[in-house]
């Protein structure tokens, strides 16, 4: 059985943390390059993490011993150590493995005698490899107290851990091209015989360091992909024949989007293009890991007919195609045309692999960039809707009841909640449907991930779209930045569409797609995102009536209807209300500050003979209401009370023909509108307002009054 204790984001202060640590880190970092860099990552991540020690260490003489290059402890900087790996915990991590030692690291490794000495008891590290896939050193924090598995923390570690094996590789290339070129210096100056020779070939060498260095130095330079692409053209027209700079990268698993700059035509800037992934050459050299070179634009009809297509609308003849390697992966493809054929055949195929290879660190190093301003922005959202979630009031924090109405929902719970099938609660206004869908999600695998709550009936039908997917800047007037939708927020988590029942029925078609195919395309945008999110809808409507009107979509009725829950309103909740009252005075009276001990008998008979139109959300305000004006230890409930308790608190006259038990639930809502709405001098909006006594939307109550034919006198 389902426990009576609702979820309302127990990870929220995780989330808020890790969020604080990697803005911490990014800001301090952001504007830091080689061992400046180092020194404020360990400074920074010690700080934001809230432990003792954080170093960065690189391979010393040999692999068995690593020294230091940036060590903070204790709230400084220390000089460097050097220390044999044998024995360590570091010695895993080298080895290529990511290690959490949360306790008693102490007694795992003691012949560690550092570890005593800093009074260490947890360790977390991660190795720092380079494009080779060797490992270059690695990243560690310690503290001395235990360290809590967290996968935030984790993951903000990971990103600047990449960040700093980016800073290593950059440091140690520089440091490779600087001696290369120091080399090439001391060359000049020794060389006596065929002097014409020797500096021109030199200074083909230099040209091609300077080139390399120059492409290395741009990916820290140029974070921007169109400007970075500029960038490496520009760098790489001296070194090679080409007319035509491009790079290829894949942007779904059937399509890839070409970028091509004129080097003859600056002024044109560059041309970007979307084609399906089939039938060029780039896509061959990324697939095989291999580099192509035709010497002619007819030899590529056949075999690649989407590249002879481009070559010949820009006048191109030859084409040398490299793969994008970083590590294990291979992320793209750099081309060359040229209108010369066979420009490309005497050309080392050393050197094109050499600058294909700084090309790759460079690219790579800039998609990573995108990918971390896309965490952030997606991080920034979701802090901005879960400090909404924190602020807003919810009716009551717990399930609260052991009838045999509730106890069938929550075995419905317990059933679909380990799913992901879509569920649509129904039931009336008030009676608990957004608590049945935390409980849902909290006992879900998705519980770790965010639950998204979207009250469609509170969204402007003008920006609904925009709000569930998104959209970028410039797509409508006023659109001044991108936004990130619901949905993208929600992306392997769970999203609780409220009052789905409200939404135009041009959004019901794009809803019908995300449940279908599991994309979203952001509003201005022509790319689809795909996306993992588990729909739970709730609506106190008739869908099936609305259906038979036409203001429902039935495949989106069907698609949502996979598991339906029926939620009993309040009268039907045997034995309940008695449960509610008390737990409702307890809580208000803990908040508002007064004493309330009990409940008076004749309090819950009353409560008992009403009928609840407004259900739990009617009762939490009733009951809120006798707490405040309560004067002693036992709350007194009666009728004189709230506009909502009109002579009905009553028992209900008995049934008799044209009595009043006769009248329809129309002519019943009719009065209890009447009645709450005459209390509050058809005061609508506001906290003394009557949709707020109803425990309803002031849209939804204008739309009932509007409905039962009712005007202000």
């Amino acid at each position: 059985m389902l426990d009576a204790r609702s979820v309302a984001g127990g990870d929220l202060l995780d989330r808020w943390n890790a969020e604080l640590a990697f803005r911490a880190v990014v800001e301090a970092t952001a504007d830091k390059a080689g061992l400046d860099f180092m020194r404020h990552l360990v400074k920074n991540l010690a700080e934001s993490l809230g432990v003792a020690h954080a170093f960065v260490a690189e391979f010393a003489d040999s692999e068995s011993r690593v020294k230091t290059i940036a060590f903070w402890s204790r709230g400084n900087w220390q000089d460097n150590v050097e220390y044999q790996l044998v024995g360590t915990p570091c010695q895993q991590v080298v080895a290529g493995e990511l290690c959490l030692y949360k306790d008693n690291v102490q007694e795992l490794f003691p012949d560690d005698l550092a570890l005593c000495d800093l009074a260490v008891r947890s360790y977390l590290g991660v190795p720092l490899r380079g494009v080779d896939g060797r490992t270059l050193g690695h990243l560690a924090v310690l503290d001395t107290s235990a360290m809590a598995d967290s996968p935030q923390a984790i993951t903000v570690f990971q990103v600047f851990a990449n960040r700093a094996r980016v800073e290593m590789e950059r440091l140690r290339a520089e440091a490779v091209l600087q001696k290369a070129c120091s080399d090439l210096e001391i060359r000049l100056h020794s060389v006596n015989r065929d002097l014409a020779v020797a500096s021109q070939n030199l200074d083909l060498a230099y040209g091609e360091l300077k080139a390399l260095l120059e492409i290395n130095q741009s990916s820290t330079r140029h974070l921007d992909r169109a400007q970075l692409f500029g960038e490496l053209a520009r760098s790489v027209k001296p070194l090679l024949p080409c007319e035509r700079f491009g790079i290829e990268v894949p942007t779904g698993p059937e399509s890839l989007q070409v970028h091509v700059l004129a080097l003859d035509q600056p002024a044109r800037g560059p041309m970007i293009e979307d084609f399906p992934s089939a039938g060029t050459a780039c896509r061959w050299a990324q697939e095989n890991r291999s580099w192509y070179v035709a010497a002619c634009r007819e030899d590529l009809r056949e075999a690649f007919p989407k590249t002879h297509m481009v070559m010949e609308r820009e006048g191109m003849e030859a084409l040398c195609a490299l793969p994008l390697l970083r590590e294990e992966r291979s992320f793209g493809a750099l081309f060359f045309m040229s209108t010369r054929t066979g420009a490309y055949e005497s050309i080392p195929i050393s050197l094109m692999e050499r600058v294909a290879s700084a090309v790759a660190v460079a690219v790579d190093n800039c998609f990573a960039y995108e990918e971390l301003r896309r965490l952030r922005d997606r991080l920034a959202a979701e802090n901005v809707y879960l400090k909404e979630e924190i602020k807003q009031e919810h009716n009551f924090e717990e399930i609260v009841g052991d009838s045999q109405a509730l106890a069938r929902v929550l075995s419905l719970v317990e059933m679909v909640a380990p799913t992901n099938s879509s569920v649509l609660i129904l039931g009336e206004t008030g009676t608990g449907k957004e608590l049945i869908a935390r409980a849902i999600h909290s006992r879900s695998a998705r519980r770790n991930a965010p639950l998204i709550k979207v009250n469609c009936s509170a969204l402007p039908s003008n920006l609904v779209e925009s709000e569930l997917f998104g959209h970028l800047r410039g797509a409508f007037t006023g659109a001044t930045n991108a936004r990130i939708g619901r949905f993208e927020i929600a992306n392997g988590g769970t999203i609780f569409l409220d009052e789905v029942g409200e939404l135009p029925l041009d959004v019901q078609v794009k809803l019908l797609r995300v449940l279908q195919e599991r994309e979203i395309e952001p509003v201005g945008s022509s790319e689809s995102k795909k996306i993992d999110v588990r729909v739970i809808a709730a609506t106190n409507r008739d869908l099936e009536a609305e259906v038979t009107a036409g203001r429902f979509r039935s495949d989106l009725f069907f698609r949502l209807n996979v598991f339906p829950i029926l939620m009993p309103p309040l009268r039907e909740r045997e034995g309940d209300i008695d449960l509610l009252v008390n737990f409702l005075a307890r809580r208000f009276a803990r908040d508002i500050g007064k004493r309330v001990e009990s409940v008076s008998r004749e309090s819950l008979e009353r409560m008992r003979a009403y009928h609840w139109p407004g259900n739990v959300r009617e009762l939490s305000n009733v009951v809120e209401r006798a707490v405040v004006l309560a004067t002693g230890p036992v709350l007194e409930i009666d009728a004189r009370m709230p506009a909502a308790l009109p002579e009905s608190v009553a028992p209900p006259p008995a049934v008799s023909s044209g009595g009043a038990a006769d009248r329809t639930l129309r002519d019943v809502e009719r009065e209890h509108l009447l009645n709450t709405l005459n209390g509050r001098n058809w005061l609508i909006e506001g906290p003394e307002g009557a949709a707020s006594i109803l425990g309803m939307p002031a849209s939804t109550l204008r739309s009932r009054l509007k409905k039962l034919g009712l005007r202000r006198p």
